[in-house]
């Protein structure tokens, strides 16, 4: 059933939403050869928790008896996305993917950004901007009345065009009273079908990409999902709201 949030709730959002942001933008500042995972991860949930927020992760067990063990999805290179934080050391040349979910006064919120760590190959650096690229032009398409099949052949062209895959086994989902609700939003999809997007509607938009095959499996962790060939993958999300013109996002990214 997807859920359409009222006003109260949307401003909820929008003040948890920020305050995701602004954790996330500490985390990236932090990002540089010898820092650990764990040490992302700590500084995460101290930031959150300084907000009076909580982490939406910690705990969370939605598809087996395995419960995240973090706060912060933290996925080095070949991962996709659920990276669990460790002691492993960032090098030069690695990206990583930073997903946070956030929960504040009832309502949750979910954000990720993919970043580069010293000096990474070019076209690794692009695989990155066009990803990003590719979930800005969507939140600028995103309104009232447009179909979820248009929504992921816009990211589907981007990527693809620019010789990139996209990530079919891993898609988009609403957030709100749940950190995932429905609708499910893929990456892909064909024009004019799909469910009509309303006013109202709260949606976390990701696009996941990888440089080489699209196919991915899960890690023996039981959380980690990585490609299949080992080629870099990238992961862009933002939390929107759909407006009657527009949508309004609601975890912006802050340089």
């Amino acid at each position: 059933m997807i859920i359409i949030k009222n006003q109260e709730g949307i401003n909820l959002m929008r003040e948890g939403g920020m305050i995701g942001a602004k954790v996330l933008k500490e985390i990236i500042h932090m990002i540089k050869p010898g820092v650990t995972t764990d040490d992302l991860n700590q500084k995460a949930e101290e930031f959150l928790r300084k907000n009076n927020a909580e982490p939406a992760f910690k705990g969370f067990a939605p598809f087996n008896e395995r419960k995240y063990p973090a706060s912060l999805c933290t996925s080095i290179n070949e991962e996709v996305v659920h990276g669990i934080p460790s002691a492993r050391q960032l090098k030069s040349g690695d990206i990583i993917g930073l997903d946070l979910g956030v929960y504040y006064k009832g309502y949750y919120t979910d954000m990720a950004q993919t970043c580069s760590v010293g000096k990474v190959d070019s076209k690794i650096q692009k695989l990155i901007q066009i990803t990003r690229e590719s979930l800005l032009k969507a939140t600028s398409f995103l309104k009232e009345g447009i179909r979820l099949g248009d929504l992921g052949y816009l990211i589907q062209q981007i990527i693809e065009n620019n010789n990139f895959s996209v990530i079919r086994d891993c898609v988009g989902h609403g957030v709100g009273e749940s950190i995932h609700e429905d609708p499910s939003i893929p990456n892909y999809g064909n024009p004019k079908t799909g469910i009509v997007l309303k006013k109202g509607m709260t949606l976390a938009i990701e696009p996941m990409t990888a440089l080489g095959r699209s196919e991915v499996y899960v890690k023996k962790d039981g959380w980690a999902i990585a490609t299949i060939d080992g080629s870099y993958s990238a992961h862009f999300e933002q939390t929107v709201v759909i407006e009657k013109n527009n949508c309004q996002v609601l975890t912006p990214f802050i340089n």
